[in-house]
């Protein structure tokens, strides 16, 4: 449905984003992470065609940003991360004017606002101000504007910012009650968010794509972690005779114990089922095997590992 090609941005000396590239299918849901500052905002922005790019192209649905942004627009709906709500008005109010400025006809828009407020659970809030409800509510009112169109790519940019644990978890499940009906980027710098909600992870550092894979694969992992009674200087190398092993890594050695990680080779089988053969080759070199397990590597592992090179 998305395929960004190189997107940069510049402004006078600063590089925002460099040359970022990424492709997205119909009804994922993406999770554009990283630090404050690192790009996400600009990227998402010049998705959406509020910020024109120095280089790159950004094509939705065959079409591109740059020569047919009116029709891109209408497939988009868009919570930036400050959303402009007006506090004296009301709910509906404010729906109703959000629609206005989108073209929509009368009769159209009744049943926008009412499919909005009925998605975002607003319907009890619809008469009150903006500036009586609660950030949680207001949040909503935020998402509501967002999917007034039913759009076939919503893009979120920190959509649980300022939230409480109750609000948050109440902005996850309509996050992924729309996620069934669209395709949804969803911006944020929370780890959690993205591994509640998200299928795909992309993580930008420093305006650059350090990342860009499926949350089960990250989690999946090339490595199984070893621990023995010999030391590197001659485990090391009958380690690295056996079939499968890539190379070995000496972690750490203590009270004659010594952790080792096991680099695999890769391939459709799963690391897990490398252990029991790898377990009898340890004992059929007489050493004492105290544990074999996968390294487990979540999204925070990986987060860290991305952002502490060169840091």
């Amino acid at each position: 449905m998305i395929e960004v090609k190189n997107l940069t941005k510049k402004y006078d000396t600063l590089t925002a984003v460099n040359d970022v590239s990424f492709s997205i299918e119909r009804g994922e849901i993406i999770g554009l992470l990283g630090h404050n500052g690192a790009g996400k905002t600009t990227i998402m922005k010049m998705i959406t065609g509020y910020l024109e790019p120095n280089a790159g192209t950004v094509l939705v649905d065959g079409l591109s940003i740059r020569e047919q942004r009116t029709e891109i627009q209408k497939k988009i709906g868009y919570l930036p991360e400050n959303c402009p709500l007006y506090p004296e008005m009301t709910v509906i109010d404010y729906l109703e004017y959000a629609a206005s400025l989108r073209g929509m006809e009368s009769d159209a828009t009744i049943d926008a606002v009412r499919y909005a407020l009925r998605q975002t659970d607003l319907e009890n809030k619809a008469a009150e101000p903006i500036h009586t409800l609660s950030r949680g509510y207001r949040q909503r009112t935020g998402v509501a504007q967002a999917i007034l169109t039913q759009p076939e790519l919503l893009i979120l940019d920190e959509p649980t910012n300022g939230l409480d644990p109750s609000q948050i978890l109440h902005m996850r499940e309509l996050i992924t009650e729309l996620g069934k009906q669209a395709t949804v980027i969803l911006s944020t710098h929370i780890l959690q968010e993205v591994e509640a909600i998200c299928d795909r992870v992309l993580i930008i550092r420093d305006g650059e794509l350090a990342l860009d894979t499926r949350l089960d694969e990250l989690q999946r992992g090339r490595r199984l972690h070893l621990t023995i009674d010999r030391e590197p200087a001659e485990a090391q190398p009958k380690l690295s005779r056996i079939d499968g092993i890539r190379s070995v890594e000496w972690l750490s050695g203590r009270g004659g114990k010594h952790h080792y990680a096991l680099d695999m080779t890769a391939g459709n089988t799963a690391v897990v089922d490398a252990a029991p053969a790898i377990a009898r080759s340890v004992l059929n070199e007489d050493y004492s095997l105290y544990s074999i397990y996968p390294e487990i590597r979540d999204l925070e592992t990986v987060f860290r590992e991305i952002n502490s090179v060169n840091a």
